[in-house]
């Protein structure tokens, strides 16, 4: 997604924002619903936690075998889903900058040379599913690059204005152009256009067993489509993946979404960051998300390549709380995300249209992304969506702090949060919490008590297991 998607989700963040802002300071703490997360999600998903691939600034070379034999490391920290950014070739025409926006694809059917061939990319695919991972691939079906070949060929697949000249994509709400220029708007009134789409995203499953795909601007593109198309997805390979870059409630309810984009989350941890919004904030977060999704659950995240290349690092927008943030986003009730480079605490926006490898370091926060991944697959309450337990409010007393239990047969997770740069005191109360635990990160046997008191430093995080 391109710099002018950013404007979608400022609308969201306003109408979020402006929800909140009648509880920002609110003493009294309310629970949020319980609410049953339908349990109609791929299995092999439960446990699992995805790692968005930025090969160009991945390594110097930026190819499928270098980033192929770093896999026993994303193994080891516990990484299952690999998403790639687009690999297939960037169109030249309209390019911005010098490398051209993964995301203004020329070719659906193949690979950008740059990366490497077919047969690297298939070699990649085998050797993740010899590792126990899985691979998906980012889908751009909103918009081609310029010099696709249906440019030529298939005009009649494009968006044209009053004087018949193919456009960009444009923004619903204003009638103006996104910005999105390197890129030409596809016409999903033609049939045509839409079953050669299905056709290409039929072929990465059947020539090279990919396991699901990321869909850019999925609520773009319209939901008969999308029933059609993941219809035809799963008559191919029923173990597919689909997560939509999106957060519109149709998308998972009815359209075959299993996942979604948590962004007014997202929204609701920067606000935190910055020392706005505070834990009430994730109760009315959590009370209306209840209410919007019947099925699958969200993909939760401190940053992604766009948040990184266009808002700014997790130390610019979270500054010292990124690390309770990454807590919370890992431990709550979807699939935690982890960007290329947060291992190693990446303290830099990576350039979009240019060459800028990631400076690995010594992967400072590994330990870290291992022991929140380790307790995922270990304990059941973390589990994804409606395999796991339903994040329950325990009261802290402090709109400053949050904590919350997850317990899911009989496997409990406990997880205690300080939101602010300063220190404070809580008294946990309210939900069956109370027990035996072993606290994660200090590896130390820890038991708790209803009515517990407790001072928390500054964006301190406590994960509490009973397994």
């Amino acid at each position: 997604m391109l710099k002018g998607s950013i404007q979608f989700y400022t609308i969201l963040l306003i109408a979020v924002t402006l929800s909140f802002s009648a509880c920002k300071n609110t003493p009294t703490e309310v629970d949020p619903p319980n609410i049953e997360v339908v349990e109609d999600q791929l299995e092999w998903t439960k446990d699992k936690v995805i790692y968005e691939v930025n090969l160009r600034q991945y390594s110097e070379s930026g190819s499928f075998n270098d980033f192929t034999a770093d896999l026993p490391r994303l193994k080891d920290i516990g990484v299952d889903i690999l998403w790639f950014m687009p690999i297939h070739p960037i169109s030249k025409a309209k390019r911005k900058g010098t490398l051209g926006s993964y995301y203004a694809v020329a070719d659906y059917k193949d690979v950008n040379p740059e990366h490497g061939t077919k047969a690297d990319f298939k070699a990649l695919v085998d050797k993740a599913h010899e590792m126990g991972m899985y691979v998906i691939i980012d889908w751009v079906p909103n918009h081609s690059g310029w010099d696709h070949k249906w440019i030529t060929e298939h005009p009649e697949y494009y968006t044209k204005n009053d004087k018949g000249e193919i456009i960009d994509p444009i923004e619903p709400a204003t009638g103006k152009s996104w910005g999105w220029t390197d890129v030409a708007d596809l016409n999903y009134d033609n049939q045509e256009m839409r079953a050669a789409m299905i056709d290409a995203m039929r072929f990465w499953i059947t020539d090279f067993d990919i396991d699901g795909y990321r869909c850019d601007v999925a609520h773009g593109v319209p939901q008969d489509f999308w029933i059609a198309c993941i219809d035809s997805l799963k008559a191919t390979d029923p173990e597919i993946f689909m997560l939509a870059e999106a957060e519109i409630p149709r998308l998972r309810n009815s359209a075959g979404f299993e996942t979604t984009y948590a962004w007014n989350f997202k929204n609701v941890i920067n606000a935190i960051g910055e020392g706005t919004m505070n834990g009430d904030s994730i109760d009315v977060y959590l009370q209306k998300d209840r209410a919007d999704y019947k099925k699958g659950y969200h993909m939760y995240f401190t940053t992604n390549h766009d948040e990184n290349a266009w808002e700014g690092t997790v130390f610019e927008r979270l500054g010292d709380g990124h690390k309770a943030l990454a807590v919370l986003a890992s431990t709550f009730d979807g699939m935690p995300l982890l960007y290329s480079g947060q291992e190693s605490a990446m303290n830099k926006r990576l350039k979009f249209f240019e060459k800028d490898p990631i400076e690995w370091g010594d992967y400072v926060y590994t330990d870290f992304y291992k022991t929140l991944f380790s307790l995922k697959k270990a304990n059941q309450a973390l589990w994804n969506g409606g395999y796991g337990g339903e994040p329950i409010k325990i009261k802290t007393g402090n709109p400053n702090t949050y904590a919350y239990v997850r317990e899911k047969n009989g496997d409990k997770v406990v997880v205690i949060l300080n939101l602010s740069k300063e220190e404070q005191a809580i008294t946990l109360s309210g939900n069956d919490f109370a027990g035996d635990y072993t606290d994660i990160f200090m590896k130390q046997k820890k038991t708790v008590a209803d009515g517990e008191k407790m001072t928390l430093a500054p964006w301190q995080y406590t994960v509490l297991s009973n397994k």
